[in-house]
């Protein structure tokens, strides 16, 4: 199952551990590794030296291949990609920008990359910018997303009719049937986030950890889609939001609620009132922490007896 993208990374199964802002360092990443998928670190939330310390960590922990996810409207991206390279990383997933920036200037360097979208059109510019694969991610995915608000039930068939390269899906993906749905949808492998935020290995506060696991159906929203559309929990900063969009405040007033750092103060620090929780709507089907090791053999188990069913119906 998943041959393009188990040989494209040389894991076992046909997974990436998403690499999601303040939630996943080196401690996720190894364990999603040793499990048998690709884990990967997610530069977001971190500076130069701080990347290059989990890297550094994230290699004795495991001898199994990781990544890098790099969010390319972050600062400091020079120095990002200098270390990535200094520290012999050979897999980038690279979002929020331009793919034609940096593809090849990793490439040359005997770097794979992989670029996620939220739209045909940007997986076409993705496939043209010369990337090895290319994550499609619906809105239904925690974090940053995108505006046309496509789901993953329709963009991956969508994209899957555009393009050559490898394709993983992304968005509302926590369980085996998910995951063999979306391979149905003609996915080579899929790409889960929230589902490793829920785990013990994840850098997520225990308190955001446990919002997690004890938010239903209708407890996300894709909002703040003037600056940079964002899935949140509903929560005291949430509310101030909705509050500025009725009395239809400026982008700049939105800008100044915002402030910096609300993700930081939320997912790591704990602060459920006024920091930014990020987790996608599949959370409502997220009921316990567990281990990674465990979260990926109940996913694999399921995926095998899901793809047995099928041919009963």
């Amino acid at each position: 199952m998943g041959n393009k993208i188990k040989k494209l990374f040389k894991i076992e199964y046909p997974i990436v551990q998403a690499g999601m802002v303040w939630n996943s360092g080196w401690r996720l990443a190894s364990a999603a590794s040793n499990s048998g998928i690709l884990g990967l670190i997610g530069a977001g939330s971190m500076y130069p030296e701080v990347l290059r310390e989990h890297i550094q960590k994230c290699k004795k922990a495991t001898s199994k291949p990781f990544g890098v996810n790099v969010p390319m409207l972050y600062p400091d991206i020079e120095k990002i990609m200098d270390v990535i390279v200094e520290e012999g990383v050979k897999i980038v997933f690279t979002s929020a920008g331009n793919p034609k920036t940096w593809t090849r200037w990793l490439q040359d360097k005997g770097i794979t990359v992989v670029h996620v979208v939220s739209s045909v059109k940007f997986a076409i510019k993705a496939q043209e910018a010369g990337v090895d694969a290319i994550v499609a991610e619906g809105f239904e995915a925690g974090g940053h997303n995108g505006r046309n608000e496509t789901t993953t039930l329709t963009l991956i068939p969508m994209v899957k009719e555009k393009i050559r390269v490898p394709l993983i899906a992304a968005g509302g993906i926590a369980t085996g049937r998910a995951m063999l749905a979306c391979m149905v949808l003609g996915a080579n492998g899929v790409q889960i986030g929230s589902r490793f935020v829920a785990s013990e290995e994840s850098s997520a506060h225990e308190a955001f950890k446990k919002a997690v696991v004890e938010a239903k159906e209708g407890d996300t929203e894709l909002t703040l889609k003037e600056l940079a559309p964002v899935r949140l929990l509903k929560n005291k900063f949430y509310n101030n939001i909705q509050d500025l969009y009725k009395r239809c405040a400026s982008v700049d007033e939105l800008k100044e609620l915002l402030g910096r750092a609300r993700a930081k103060k939320g997912m790591f620090e704990g602060d459920l009132d006024e920091g930014e929780l990020e987790i996608g709507q599949i959370a409502g089907l997220i009921h316990y922490i567990k281990p990674v090791q465990i979260i990926v053999e109940e996913i694999i188990a399921e995926f095998e007896e899901a793809k047995s069913r099928v041919g009963d119906m």
